[in-house]
Parts: C-alpha cells; structure tokens; sequence
C-alpha cells in the first residue's frame, strides 16, 4: 500500500509532493483510497464537500460476514473512526497525511485476520484538504464538516490562480450546493489519529498527544510607494519591503522570547520588478504558541514593532486574522486509557503536544472524544521532502493503532 500510495504527485525534480486539494494528484490519491476501500468490502460514505470514511460495519452478528464486510449500508450507531488524510503542502514529505490513512487500513486488515469482530462500527477516513495548501485554510474538511467555518464562506475561498472552492468542486464533479456540516460526525462515536511527528521530541517508536498549540495564518499588508530602484534616492523611498523585512525579524526575535514560532512563509510583491521599488508587499505569518494568551501576546509585540516601523518608512500595514484554532487539550482520560492499552501492546508510549495542527483537533473541539497516536520522526524535519520514518516505527504504529481499535470497539 505505502509503495502505490508514495509514486502519486511526487515531483521527480524536487522529491516533494504536490497533492492540493482537489488537484488531479490529490483526485488521484483519492482514488486510490476508494479502490482500497472498495477492494475490502468497506462501505464508502461521503459528504458534500468530499470528507470519506469507510465503514467496516457489523451490522449483521455474524463475525464471518463481519470480516467481508458490510453489504453497502452504514451505520445505524456511532462507531470508532480513524484515519487522516491524503493532500500535502506545495513540496511537502510522503508521510504527513498519508501515513495514518494506510496505516488504518493496515490496522482494520489485522483486526480482521485476527478473527475480531467489534461491536460497534469502526470506520477509516479521508479528510480533505487539511493543510490548506490550495485554498489557504488549514482543516477545510473538517472545519466545514463540524459546522465551524460555514458553507459560503467555504465556497467563496480562491486559491492563488483566483480559482473558487465552488469552481474546483464544480470541475472534480461535486455539487457546491451540498457542502455544509457532515453528517459523518454524527456516526463519530470516538475519532483516532495517527500521525507522523512532526518534529524531534519523540524518541520511542509510537507517543500519544496531549494537546495542539493553539496556531493561527495573520496576513500583513505592507503599502508603500513604487519608484525607480535606481533614480529615487534612498532617504525619499517609502519602501513597503523594508517595513516587511524588519517585521519578519521582530516576528523571529519575539518568538524566540515567548518560547513560540513565527514563521512568514510566504511573500507576494507588488509590481514585482527587479528595478522598481514595490508600492506593496503582502506577507502571511504563521504564528504558534503553547496557550492562547502567549499567542495573542505575540501577535501584538509583532504588529506593534510593524506599525512603528511603517510611521518611520512612511509606509502602512494592515494585519488580518485568516485562520485561528484555539488551543486543544485532549480528554485526558481517553489519553490516558491509550497510554495504558499501548503499555500492554507496544511498550511505553510517552505523552506529549504538538505545535502542529490536524483534523483531530477540529473534532476534538466539536465535542468528538478526540486522541492522537504519533509515530517516531528520527530527523524531526517534516513539511519537507526530507520528511521521513523507519518502516520498523511505522509497523510499530499499525500495531499501536490496531491495538487501541480493538479496545475501543468492543
């Protein structure tokens, strides 16, 4: 499965993938997943937006036809879901999604060879566009799915081509008219994420989360003046780059302070032209913290040094919160009882947050019984084509994953 799944929407350039949601190699991989799916007997449910899960439903009392599968219907009770889902970032690494979508396939086929049958339905799922690498709003599918971010606002969001939500729907073959909150989550009786980690605080093969920083995307509008890069003398420039760059350090610097990270990862300029000074910059900064009041604090030592900074370059800045998530602490309960099955499955599994954000998140805050498993990243680098896990760390994962499926599905 990782082999198939790992050569769909690899740049051979870069050995980055490029799986935007709704791309012909997202689409792709997608289909991949309902292949898989379908070749097991699972029963395929979808929302209007594109969000899967696939049912292994035992509907019948009998383990034997359990283990087939489920005769096309869904569930009539809540059930067990795992899963992640398949979209990348521009150039990112093959495990960060992928990995808990094959691993829960893998888990379901050893809980099935094993004889087991649950009692209550146990689904995989597929979420889409959770980086938000196309649309620039992180958790699409689950956000829309859980009613936090409405349908016309879903619909209304255009990717850097100028293209709308509603017109990729529209060209993958989707009615635009069905997005709104899933009725997926009411058949969510517990929701299990496993992930690669995204960073080098992990050192046994398999963690379990405590909590997501709480994380946001700020857009800064930098405006200034275009002249001519080489007659304009410097002292009579109202250059926007210059108010941009010295935020951009203050935002590093402040960071650094607070224990935090700011990033600004991406940069448009306006006209864009080697031999002009620009007349505007706009920067999005990706700002996290480990509670919501080190956050807030740090987005007002940054847009206070940028707004001192513009009055001295005569220019302005504007700052627009595009995409907030509040921090999230998972039950500790539901934790603890993973910590406990993994003790017995796998070994120690050491609990631990994680400044990255996931669909897990969004469902935990919707009032899913909510917990993550992370599987070991021995370089830390992650959102990269460098991104990376030992295949013995992975098994370990399937291990781990299938253990706490057969513990919360009886």
């Amino acid at each position: 499965m990782w082999a198939a799944l790992a050569a769909v929407g690899k740049d051979p350039s870069t050995g980055g993938y490029r799986r935007g949601g709704w791309t012909p190699t997202e689409r792709e991989a997608t289909h991949w997943f309902t292949d898989q799916c379908t070749s097991r007997g699972l029963t395929l449910e979808s929302d209007g937006l594109g969000n899967l899960v696939a049912w292994w439903n035992p509907i019948t009392g009998s383990p034997a036809l359990d283990r087939a599968g489920s005769a096309g219907r869904v569930p009539s009770v809540p059930g067990v879901v795992t899963g992640s889902h398949l979209d990348s970032v521009i150039d990112g690494g093959a495990f960060d999604g992928p990995l808990g979508v094959v691993s829960a396939l893998a888990a379901v086929d050893r809980l099935r060879a094993e004889g087991f049958s649950p009692s209550v339905p146990i689904g995989v799922g597929a979420f889409v566009e959770e980086e938000g690498s196309r649309f620039g709003m992180p958790c699409l599918g689950s956000r829309v799915a859980a009613g936090v971010l409405s349908a016309d606002k879903a619909l209304a969001l255009q990717d850097r081509a100028g293209v709308t939500l509603a017109e990729a729907l529209e060209v993958a073959g989707a009615d635009p008219a069905g997005v709104g909150p899933s009725p997926l989550l009411d058949r969510m009786g517990a929701f299990v994420e496993l992930h690669v980690e995204q960073g080098r605080a992990l050192t046994s093969p398999v963690g379990v989360a405590s909590s997501i920083w709480p994380h946001g995307r700020f857009r800064f509008t930098f405006r200034g003046e275009a002249n001519h890069a080489g007659t304009t003398l410097m002292e009579d420039r109202h250059d926007p780059m210059l108010t941009y760059a010295m935020t951009a350090l203050a935002a590093n610097k402040q960071a650094r302070l607070a224990g935090a990270r700011a990033t600004f990862g991406r940069l448009s300029v306006e006209p864009n032209g080697t031999n002009a000074v620009p007349s505007q910059v706009t920067a999005w900064l990706d700002a996290r913290a480990a509670s919501d009041e080190v956050l807030q604090s740090l987005l007002g030592a940054i847009t206070r040094q940028a707004t001192e900074r513009a009055e001295r370059d005569g220019t302005t800045v504007e700052m627009v919160a595009e995409s907030v998530s509040p921090v999230v602490d998972f039950q500790p309960g539901l934790r603890d009882r993973l910590v406990g099955v993994l003790e017995g499955a796998v070994g120690a599994a050491p609990v631990l947050p994680t400044g990255a954000g996931h669909d897990a998140g969004v469902f935990s805050a919707a009032g899913i019984p909510t917990a993550m498993l992370f599987v070991r990243n021995p370089t830390g680098v992650s959102h990269s084509p460098a991104e990376y896990a030992e295949l013995d760390d992975c098994l370990v994962g399937v291990e781990a994953l299938a253990a706490v499926l057969r513990d919360l599905a009886r």
